[in-house]
C-alpha cells in the first residue's frame, strides 16, 4: 500500500462504523478512497444532485440542510453524509456546504454497498438513523436493568492480608491485630500473590484462619504459640471468583456455614468478603435506608446517614438502574428525612396550633432528585391560621427542618425558596391567590416562580392542601393561553449547546471551562418545555416522564415526538447521574459538568442527538404557543 493509503486506513479505522471492520477489509477500503477538497463556503452537494459516493469528513466542518433550507446538522471530523441518498435513489436528499476548509474521503457507492451487505455491524450503523440510534442507546440501557445485581468484586475494599502457612500462631495473630482484619489468607511457601497466576502454577492459597479459629483451635486447646498456623487453618477452602454475583457469595456462605469468603481472580486472591460486608451492602438499599431514617432520634443521627445516601446512589448506578428509578429513590430518601425532621420538630415544639402541609418543590416533587441538590420547600397552612398567634410556631418549625436538611446535605436555597421565608409560609387561600395571580398576570417574576412552584408535592401533614393547589393549576393553566405563551417564552431561554462550530459549546465560567453543564443545558430546558405542554393538556403529573406519557395521550405532538423526548431525557439524565457517581467513587465533589473530551465518540454522538431533540422541541414550542425566546418579559 502507498503511504497515503496507509494514512487513510489508520485514520478511518478510528471512527464508527469502520472501527469494526477487519484489517484486510480496511486495507481494501483505503485503496478505493478518493480525496476531495472544498474551500469554506463552497457547495458540496445540492438537492437532487446524482450521488455516487459516501462522504467521510477527514478534516473541516460541513453544514447539512433540509430540503426547505433549514439547517439539519453540523458535521465534523469522522462524520458521514450522503448515505441516505445512496440507500434510496442515488440522489442527494440533504444539501451540504463546507463550513470551513474541508477535506473529504469519497467512498464509492459500490464499496459502500458491499460493506453494507457483508457486515451486520456496518449495516446497523446506517439502518438506525439519528433519533433511532438514540432509541437504541436507551434501549440497551433499559435491557440491562434486569441485571439488578452486583459482582462480588464490588464488595472488596482492600487487598487481602496474607501470611505464609508456616507462620506461627502468635505471629499470625499479630498480623491480624495490626491489620485490623478478622480473617487471614495463608499461602503456600514460595507463592507470591503480587504476581499473576498462570496455568501450570501451583495454587497460591493454602488455607484461611479466622478469629474464631484462633479461639477454638488454638487458645481453647492450649496449643503452643509457636505452633505453625497450618495446623489450625481451614484447608478445605471455600472461595468465590470475583466475577460472581453478590447473591452467589451469600448463598455460598449459607451453604457451607462460613462467615469469610476468599475472593479469587484466576486463582489469585484479591480480597476477602465477610458476611458483615454483605449485610452492610444490603443496608445501602434505598428501602433499608428509608426505614433507618425513621428510627433516628435526632438530627445527628440523620446526618450520619447522609453517607449511606451517597452509597445508595452509587450502588443503583452500578446496578444499571434507570434515571427514573434513581430519581424516585433519592426523592423518597429526601422525603423520609424531611418527614422525620418534622416529627422531631413537633416533639420539640409541641403539636401544631393549626393543620399544615409541608410542600416540596422542584426535583424532589418531580421524583427526579439526584445527589447534588438544594432544598426548595414551603408551608401551606390551614385557613384558620392567625399570624399573630401561630406564626412563631411555624417559623420555628420551618427553621428546624431547614437547618436539619442543610446538615443532611440539602443545602439552603440561594433564592430563599424555603418555608423559613414568610412569603412561602402562608394559609391555603393565600396560596390559591398566588397561583391565580401568577397564571392570570404573568410577568418575569411570576414566571420564575412558576418554574419552581408548579412542580409541587405534599410531603407531610395535610397533603390534600397540595392536591387542591394541583387541581387549581391544572384547571386554570390550560384555559389561559396568554400564560402558556409566556411560560413557553421563558422555557426557550435555556438553549442546548448546539449553537456550536463543529462541536459542543463549552461552559466558559472560569471554573468549568471545556465542559457542558448537563442540568443547565440539557435536563432543565427539557423539563421546562415538557412542563408547558403538560399544563396545556391539563395534566396533574409532576414527574417529567409521567408528563410525557400524559402529553402522548393527546394529539398535541406529532407521532414519535413523545418517544424522542422520553429517550433524550433518559440519556441526558443517566449520563449526568453516572458522571456524579464516578465523582463520588473518585472522592471528588459531584457536579453536573461533563467533559466531552473524556467521552467516547459513540457517547458524544448520542449526546449530540439528545440535544438536537431539545432544539427541535423548542422550535415546536415557539410555533405552538406563539412564543419568542431569547428576550425578556417585563
Amino acid at each position: 500500500m502507498e503511504v497515503e493509503q496507509i494514512e487513510i486506513r489508520d485514520h478511518i479505522r478510528r471512527f464508527a462504523p469502520f472501527d469494526g471492520l477487519p484489517e484486510d477489509t480496511l486495507n481494501w477500503l483505503a485503496q478505493q478512497v478518493e480525496v476531495a477538497y472544498y474551500r469554506a463556503g463552497s457547495t458540496i452537494l445540492t438537492y437532487g444532485q446524482p450521488l455516487s459516493d459516501l462522504y467521510f469528513i477527514r478534516s473541516g466542518a460541513v453544514e447539512v440542510y433540509r430540503r426547505n433550507g433549514e439547517l439539519y446538522n453540523r458535521l465534523s471530523e469522522g462524520d458521514l453524509f450522503g448515505q441516505l441518498g445512496l440507500m434510496m435513489n442515488k440522489k442527494t436528499r440533504y444539501p451540504a456546504n463546507a463550513l470551513e476548509d474541508t477535506l473529504i474521503y469519497l467512498i464509492p457507492d459500490a464499496v459502500f454497498q458491499e460493506l453494507w451487505e457483508a457486515g451486520e455491524h456496518f449495516a446497523d450503523f446506517f439502518d438506525i438513523e439519528d433519533q433511532g440510534r438514540l432509541r437504541a442507546a436507551v434501549s440497551r440501557q433499559e435491557k440491562s436493568n434486569p441485571l439488578m445485581t452486583s459482582r462480588v468484586r464490588k464488595l472488596i475494599t482492600r487487598t487481602p492480608v496474607t501470611a505464609v502457612s508456616s507462620t506461627s500462631i502468635q505471629d499470625a495473630a499479630k498480623v491480624m491485630t495490626d491489620e485490623g482484619v478478622s480473617a487471614l489468607v495463608l499461602t503456600h511457601p514460595g507463592a507470591r500473590i503480587d504476581q499473576d497466576w498462570k496455568p501450570g502454577d501451583n495454587p497460591m492459597v493454602a488455607g484461611i484462619i479466622t478469629d474464631r479459629d484462633l479461639r477454638t483451635r488454638a487458645l481453647a486447646t492450649g496449643l503452643a504459640y509457636d505452633t505453625p498456623v497450618s495446623e489450625i487453618m481451614s484447608t478445605d477452602l471455600v472461595y468465590i471468583q470475583s466475577d460472581k454475583y453478590v447473591f452467589e457469595a451469600m448463598l455460598t456462605m449459607l451453604r457451607h456455614n462460613v462467615h469469610h469468603l476468599p475472593v479469587l481472580h484466576r486463582h489469585k486472591p484479591v480480597g476477602v468478603v465477610a458476611l458483615s460486608d454483605i449485610v452492610k451492602y444490603e443496608s445501602q438499599s434505598s428501602l433499608y435506608l428509608v426505614s433507618n431514617i425513621h428510627h433516628q432520634v435526632d438530627v445527628r443521627g440523620l446526618k450520619r446517614l447522609s453517607k449511606d445516601t451517597a452509597a445508595t446512589f452509587v450502588r443503583m448506578v452500578n446496578e444499571d438502574a434507570n434515571s427514573h428509578m434513581i430519581g424516585s429513590a433519592m426523592a423518597g430518601i429526601g422525603r423520609a428525612i424531611t418527614q422525620r425532621l418534622l416529627e422531631l420538630a413537633e416533639e420539640k415544639l409541641g403539636p401544631p396550633p393549626v393543620p399544615y402541609c409541608f410542600m416540596a418543590m422542584g426535583s424532589m416533587a418531580r421524583d427526579e432528585q439526584l445527589i447534588v441538590t438544594d432544598q426548595d420547600n414551603a408551608l401551606v397552612l390551614d385557613d384558620s391560621f392567625i399570624p399573630e398567634q401561630h406564626d412563631d410556631y411555624f417559623k420555628a418549625l420551618a427553621t428546624f427542618v431547614s437547618d436539619g436538611l442543610d446538615q443532611c446535605g440539602y443545602t439552603y436555597c440561594t433564592g430563599d425558596i424555603m418555608a423559613t421565608n414568610e412569603q412561602w409560609r402562608q394559609p391555603l387561600h393565600v396560596w390559591k391567590a398566588y397561583f391565580t395571580d401568577w397564571i392570570e398576570n404573568p410577568n418575569a417574576k411570576s414566571l420564575l416562580n412558576s418554574a419552581i412552584f408548579f412542580d409541587l408535592d405534599g410531603v407531610a401533614g395535610e397533603t390534600q392542601f397540595a392536591e387542591t393547589l394541583k387541581d387549581l393549576i391544572a384547571e386554570k393553566a390550560k384555559n389561559t393561553p396568554k400564560f402558556l405563551a409566556y411560560l413557553a417564552h421563558a422555557a426557550l431561554n435555556r438553549k442546548p449547546p448546539l449553537g456550536f462550530f463543529r462541536d459542543f459549546v463549552m461552559e466558559n465560567d472560569g471554573k468549568h471551562n471545556n465542559s457542558i453543564n448537563l442540568k443547565r443545558r440539557g435536563t432543565a430546558p427539557l423539563s421546562d418545555l415538557i412542563r408547558v405542554h403538560a399544563l396545556a393538556c391539563g395534566s396533574r403529573a409532576q414527574n417529567t416522564f409521567n408528563r410525557i406519557n400524559a402529553i402522548a395521550e393527546t394529539q398535541l405532538l406529532a407521532d414519535g415526538v413523545a418517544n424522542n423526548l422520553r429517550d433524550a431525557l433518559e440519556l441526558l439524565s443517566i449520563t449526568r447521574i453516572r458522571h456524579q457517581a464516578l465523582d463520588i467513587e473518585a472522592g471528588r465533589d459531584p457536579d453536573n459538568n461533563i467533559e466531552p473530551e473524556n467521552m467516547t465518540r459513540f457517547e458524544r454522538r448520542n449526546l449530540k442527538e439528545a440535544f438536537q431533540v431539545i432544539s427541535s422541541a423548542q422550535k415546536f414550542l415557539r410555533y405552538r404557543y406563539h412564543a419568542s425566546g431569547g428576550g425578556s418579559i417585563n
